[in-house]
């Protein structure tokens, strides 16, 4: 298995740069970090974990321009967004900062896309929740095309452009792999049309990973799993995981202060070392 860490970077934590550094120097494989453009004040969508949603929500660095810092003092460690909040970006934009960071890391990024949960959030980009999934594939459709046409054209629901010229393109051919979060069918289905790698988030319970596998070879049969924010207590869980085959673990970092993080990464090697 591939074993990775997931991050919140903020503004109260551990530099991004340092972080990665951290991260590649343990020899764990990649860093993926999340996304959230802002939180509305008068949020009603209920926070996916439960209870209150926790303050680092609010302080989130932009994921490329943390991931660019990453990549700057990495020279191994693959950088992932987990997840970026497609629905509500650009595409041609986003398409653009894909392929930069890829050139910018020698062809080093995973993107990771999700549908995303604040409603509020959504619509305050303009999206309408009720078509946030059919608006996601359209706009991974034409960023596809955006990385691979000399003369991308692209004529969908929501996305609509002739002849455009965009460079750079991805220095990892075709582009980079597309990793979709989510642990419902529509995710795992999502991921098998894009011929991508499906990302759930990690189940509680070891009795809990088989449902999961069927639900992947059900809708998305032969596609690979790597289970995302995984926690480092339950071994009997990490043992399930490796024993169904899934691609790749990647660990939940708290948002810690460097030091602090740095002692919570040294920890999680010495997991890895049991699996390797």
């Amino acid at each position: 298995m591939k074993f990775g860490i997931f991050s919140f970077v903020t503004d109260e934590g551990i530099r991004p740069d340092a972080l990665a550094r951290g991260v590649e120097e343990r020899g764990f494989d990649s860093l993926f970090v999340g996304e959230h453009s802002h939180i509305p004040a008068d949020r009603q969508s209920p926070y996916p974990a439960g209870g209150e949603l926790p303050p680092f929500y609010y302080r989130m660095y932009d994921p490329f321009v943390a991931l660019t810092a990453a990549a700057s003092v990495t020279s191994t460690l693959l950088l992932g967004t987990g997840v970026a909040l497609l629905a509500q970006r650009d595409p041609i934009q986003t398409a653009k900062e894909v392929a930069t960071l890829d050139h910018f890391s020698g062809g080093r990024v995973l993107f990771g896309v999700g549908a995303g949960w604040n409603l509020e959030e959504m619509r305050d980009h303009g999206t309408d929740p009720e078509t946030r999934g059919r608006l996601l594939d359209e706009r991974l459709d034409a960023m596809k095309e955006l990385w691979t046409a000399e003369e991308a054209t692209f004529h969908g629901e929501f996305t609509n452009f002739d002849r455009a010229v965009a460079w750079p393109k991805p220095v990892r051919q075709p582009y980079p792999p597309i990793y979709v979060g989510g642990n419902s069918r529509f995710a795992a289905r999502r991921a098998h049309r894009h011929g991508g790698v499906w990302m759930p988030n990690s189940v509680g319970v070891p009795e809990a990973v088989p449902p999961l596998m069927a639900l992947r070879d059900e809708f998305a049969p032969g596609t690979p799993v790597s289970m995302f924010t995984v926690g480092s207590k339950n071994r009997a869980l990490l043992d399930a995981y490796a024993g169904a085959g899934v691609e790749g673990i990647t660990f939940l970092l708290g948002m810690y202060p460097e030091a602090g993080t740095l002692s919570r990464l040294d920890n999680l090697a010495k997991i890895v070392e049991e699996y390797r």
